[in-house]
């Protein structure tokens, strides 16, 4: 998500709490909120993926292989 995008986002919300949005406006500011939310997803994924727990014997356990387990 590019910085002009998130610019997009805060501009039709402070847009839709003062005048309201057109039928357009509202569906581009829905697409935009789910594209947002989608990036914060991947980025917390990608940090799960990336933490390893260290077992009381040594060894080392990916915090991924632990959600496989249950």
């Amino acid at each position: 998500m590019t910085n002009e995008q998130i610019a997009r986002i805060n501009e039709l919300y402070h847009k839709s709490k003062a005048e309201g949005l057109t039928p357009e406006e509202a569906k581009e500011q829905k697409m935009l909120r789910q594209a947002y939310i989608a990036d914060i997803k991947r980025n917390v994924q990608s940090q799960i993926d990336n933490i390893s727990f260290v077992n009381p014997d040594g060894s080392i356990t990916p915090a991924n292989a632990m959600k496989k387990k249950k």
